[in-house]
């Protein structure tokens, strides 16, 4: 199957999570997401509210991050944090599980971390990705907590936060889509630079990609 720059620009929540990213900086995504027709940009919370205002009549998604970028904030502060993302403009959170639960195999605690997110986006329909962190986890971990995710309610997987020791490889994104099936969303991100490296997650089940490179991407998909 062909896949062309359109397909590809439509999954890309085009990312912008540097500490040091400015509003000057954040406006310019907003700019270039629509005129690339991304499917979001993708910021760190204090800047939901100004991308909300930049997009309000476009069709890009604002994405924000919960518990970033290690997940180790306790549940009901990530809830809140959540409830405050989306009203200030959030259509799309991201949140980051608890790694540090899931290594110490208190799988309660993760599954109620994650529901909490999912519980606070449901009464306006905001999309939730969990963030799985999948550099620091055996197969076995990967496959178990996109379960638990799929479980409570959560729309996509997401390998990476890109900010730990590595980031999307296609093998996690096939684990991630042959646990989940075919009805919920997988996020590759981190480390994607290139046409061929986003290319490749989606052979591998992506159907949303998280890139700071977006527009690099994209330009590099060749069309005949």
């Amino acid at each position: 199957m062909k896949i062309t720059r359109r397909d590809v620009a439509g999954m890309i929540d085009h990312t912008l999570l540097k500490q040091d990213a400015t509003e000057l900086q954040i406006k310019k995504l907003c700019q270039e997401a629509e005129e690339y027709h991304f499917a979001s940009v993708c910021v760190n919370p204090c800047y939901v509210a100004q991308c909300a205002k930049a997009l309000k009549d476009s069709p890009v998604h604002v994405c924000t991050v919960i518990g970033f970028p290690l997940g180790e904030t306790s549940t009901a502060s990530k809830a809140f944090e959540s409830q405050v993302a989306i009203a200030d403009g959030a259509d799309e959170v991201d949140m980051v599980v608890n790694v540090g639960k899931i290594k110490s195999d208190n799988w309660d605690y993760v599954e109620k971390d994650i529901q909490a997110v999912v519980d606070a986006a449901a009464p306006t329909k905001t999309l939730v990705k969990v963030i799985i962190e999948t550099c620091l986890l055996m197969d076995e971990e990967k496959i178990k907590v996109c379960q638990i995710a799929k479980k409570c309610g959560a729309d996509f997987v997401k390998t990476s936060t890109g900010f730990s020791t590595g980031g999307a490889a296609p093998e996690d994104v096939a684990l991630m889509r042959k646990t989940v099936g075919p009805d919920m969303g997988v996020k590759a991100s981190g480390g994607i630079h290139t046409a061929e490296e986003a290319i490749a997650c989606i052979h591998a089940g992506a159907n949303r990609l998280g890139v700071s490179a977006g527009i690099a991407v994209v330009n590099g998909i060749k069309e005949e």
